[in-house]
């Protein structure tokens, strides 16, 4: 009995690790080979910081500075809009009937059950007919309007459950003691939903962040460039350069940091209760 419990416990760890060694070893070699001054995964010139020393010569980096800052506001637009609205949309499709409830969440998950492509090219052929292609040029609004569409469905999936263990008493007991409607959710609603909007937040922002299709799809001929869609045009042209790997690798510690730090603080607040 001892022997079956000790290989069915090495089995669960051996396959725990094998799947976190292939999510993880690829981007352990990104941030290994980010110091090897090479895009051929050697060390043939020896351990070098010249990848990171590039990021910082703007003739070498023409346009990437460009594509962060297109990223960043394109992603933080994006994602403040999605929570706003998927807020809002969460606590109305709460008090929806049952059925109703039913419809609209199922039609809720259609962007995200949906190919990506599809959507993309959904979201091109709308914005291209002649009344919408007046009111929304070509350009920045375009993509956020884009980007919106496909993050606010996971924003209400991230606040739904959260607002589902809400005890409704609470509201209705601030109703009681003479707050309007308004008043009542945002000073007891919103606060007891505050983790999933947070959480629906972040999940909008990596999305919007990590996209490339639709936006490959609906930024057109005005020349505004991603991080992602400026990794293709640079690749495609000049193959995957050395610099990348640095840019790669400064991303993922800043993410891995938040999330560590993200989860500490949660962890101290579990404690602290």
């Amino acid at each position: 009995m001892k022997k079956r419990k000790l290989v069915a416990r090495i089995c669960a760890d051996g396959y725990l690790g094998l799947v976190l060694a292939l999510m993880y070893l690829p981007i352990f070699l990104i941030i290994v080979f980010s110091f090897s001054g090479t895009s051929r995964f050697t060390f043939s010139n020896g351990f070098t910081f010249d990848s990171y020393k590039t990021l910082f010569d703007p003739e070498q980096n023409a346009g990437l500075l460009d594509a962060l800052k297109n990223t960043a506001i394109l992603a933080v637009s994006a994602s403040v809009i999605s929570t706003v609205l998927g807020a809002f949309s969460t606590i109305g499709i709460f008090a929806l009937g049952r059925r109703t409830k039913k419809v609209v969440l199922t039609v809720n998950q259609l962007p995200m059950i949906n190919s990506e492509v599809v959507m993309a090219v959904s979201l091109m052929v709308f914005f291209a007919t002649d009344f919408i292609s007046v009111i929304f040029p070509q350009g920045m609004t375009r993509l956020i309007i884009s980007h919106v569409a496909f993050c606010t469905p996971y924003v209400i999936l991230s606040i739904l459950p959260r607002l589902q263990r809400m005890d409704p008493n609470m509201y209705e007991a601030a109703l009681d003691l003479g707050a309007n409607p308004f008043v009542a959710m945002i000073k007891v609603v919103f606060p007891y939903i505050m983790p999933g909007i947070i959480s629906g937040f972040a999940m909008a922002f990596t999305l919007s962040l990590d996209d490339f299709i639709i936006t490959q799809f609906n930024k057109g001929d005005t020349g505004i460039e991603t991080l992602s869609t400026y990794i293709y045009e640079d690749a495609r042209v000049k193959s995957l350069e050395p610099f990348w790997f640095a840019v790669f690798s400064i991303f993922f510690v800043v993410m891995f940091t938040l999330l560590l730090l993200m989860n500490i603080k949660r962890t101290q607040k579990e404690m602290a209760k």
